[in-house]
């Protein structure tokens, strides 16, 4: 179904008619509240908390610069993002961006490898905050428990989603302040108290590295930068809920990067500092160094106040993800690329929020939990795939940013990076695809070679899946909605106007921009 633009009531909706489209969400969500969204699914508090024991075992104190090298390299990402949302300001993100800048399939593959990685993080997040769900509750940790944990979480986050922009706005909003709180709370009373150690120690290995290289130690330790630095896009996945997105967005998105990443930095360094027996940690003594300072630091009810923070950072970034990939799932309905478009383009008139879009998100993660039951090493072969599936995303939206550029794009939103857009693009490309090569490096020797491989096993799977979809569905070919407008066509000259339509090229069922 092609998207029909109205008459536009203000700017916004006279900028989205431009581009082909009449929104039905109301823009209800502040600049801070938009900031606040792209924060909670970055996290600081669940990725650090997360991957602390495995960074700091892997790589020692050191691994604490890949924050700073991880930041920079998502940065450039950002600004990219920033450049192309301010055109483009339309529900998705990436699949429309990659839409507007290359075509319709690249665009279809570019969505869903990123709505697989988004499900399979959700599931991720909800299932890694069973364990602290059952230790503020004072209950064993088992898969069953974990599960039923899971899935609490995770009907909550669906709740507050279905309630509408504003109420999404407003728990982001408090799922911001109280992890930022919490983090400098935490972290300062560590510091203040517990520290055990003085930057020195940033620079000492403790020879984690073994006989190797300490450059393939940090590289393996890194991830928990790698695996940090992503939230920011989803402040663009709600471009038609927030007024004046072309020149609030870039600034978001940006704002996520410079908070998330400092709030990040300064978790694990008061972690790192405060860990009284650092070779204990690599030597796979103290397996859980997070539980082992938190509760020497504020005994039984200060660890319980933690705990709640910690749970707090866990709903808000299920919810912000929640609402990312129902956005996706919406904008793929919306353009009929899909099978069950007709179900996840329909819209609640009441709440403005897509049901059925939200309903994919929450399904689906629920799948995977429950899955665990029969397979826990099932389970981590899924999830595997989130984190390299969402830099996969990205990169493919810079890559297609670098040949619309190369074609002649010229970014005319209000934020443009004018004559740094090339350098900045190229290098954005470069760093995602080292930081894909990292995640998809395999370090597990031991074990068979597809648990070794798995991650870059689990992306093929998932691309080969997409990949036979197309063949055998064609969905993105009945799409009607514009794409490839990015980038500037030649003017057809007399003879080619004067063919007979029969004779048009495969790009000839293109709807202008302005259609």
């Amino acid at each position: 179904m092609s998207p029909t633009p109205a008459l536009p009531t203000d700017d916004d909706a006279q900028h989205l008619a431009s581009l082909g489209y009449t929104s039905e969400f109301k823009r209800d969500m502040s600049p801070w509240a938009n900031f606040s969204l792209g924060f909670t699914y970055l996290s600081p508090v669940v990725g650090v908390y997360s991957l602390f024991a495995y960074a700091l075992a892997t790589g020692g104190p050191p691994m604490i610069w890949s924050f700073v090298i991880v930041g920079l390299g998502q940065l450039l990402v950002a600004l990219v993002f920033s450049e192309i949302v301010a055109q483009f300001p339309v529900a998705g993100g990436v699949y429309p961006w990659a839409r507007r800048l290359w075509g319709r399939r690249w665009a279809w593959m570019t969505g869903w490898v990123y709505l697989v990685a988004l499900l399979c993080t959700i599931a991720s997040v909800v299932y890694g905050a069973g364990p602290y769900l059952a230790a503020a509750f004072g209950f064993t940790a088992t898969v069953n428990t974990t599960i039923i944990c899971a899935l609490v979480i995770l009907a909550l986050a669906t709740v507050i989603n279905f309630l509408g922009t504003r109420v999404l706005a407003m728990a982001a909003l408090i799922g911001f302040v109280a992890e930022i709180a919490g983090a400098l709370a935490v972290g300062g009373w560590l510091l203040v108290n517990h520290r055990h150690h003085g930057l020195g120690v940033l620079f000492d290995s403790f020879g984690a590295q073994g006989d190797h290289s300490y450059l393939w130690a940090f590289a393996a330790a890194g991830l928990i930068g790698v695996y940090q630095y992503y939230g920011f896009e989803a402040c663009g996945d709600v471009a038609e809920e927030v007024p004046d997105p072309g020149r609030l967005i870039p600034k978001a998105m940006r704002r996520t990067i410079y908070i998330g990443g400092a709030a990040a930095t300064f978790v694990c360094l008061a972690l790192v500092l405060s860990v009284a027996d650092i070779p204990a940690v690599i030597a796979g003594k103290d397996v859980d160094p997070v539980s082992t300072l938190l509760d020497s630091a504020f005994g039984s009810v200060g660890s319980k106040i933690v705990l709640a923070v910690v749970l707090i950072s866990f709903l808000s970034c299920a919810m912000s993800l929640q609402a990312a990939a129902s956005r996706l799932a919406f904008s793929y309905g919306r353009d009929d690329m899909i099978m069950g478009s007709r179900l996840l383009r329909k819209f609640s008139p009441a709440k403005h929020v897509p049901p059925y879009s939200l309903l994919l998100a929450a399904v689906v993660p629920a799948v995977i939990v429950i899955g665990s039951k029969a397979s826990t090493d099932a389970l981590t072969k899924v999830i595997s795939f989130a984190s390299v599936g969402i830099y996969i995303g990205f990169q493919m939206v810079v890559l297609a940013a670098l040949r619309a550029r190369l074609k002649g794009w010229q970014p005319s939103g209000k934020y443009r990076l004018g004559r740094w857009g090339l350098p900045v693009n190229v290098a954005a490309l470069v760093y995602g695809v080292i930081a894909i090569v990292n995640m998809c490096w395999p370090r597990t020797p031991g074990t068979p070679w597809y648990d070794n491989w798995i991650v870059p096993l689990s992306a093929v799977v998932v691309v080969g899946t997409g990949l036979i979809y197309m063949a055998v569905h064609r969905s993105y070919g009945r799409s009607e909605a514009p794409y490839d407008d990015a980038i500037p066509k030649e003017a057809p000259d007399s003879t080619a106007a004067a063919a007979p339509e029969a004779d048009a090229g495969p790009g000839a069922d293109r709807t202008p921009v302005d259609a």
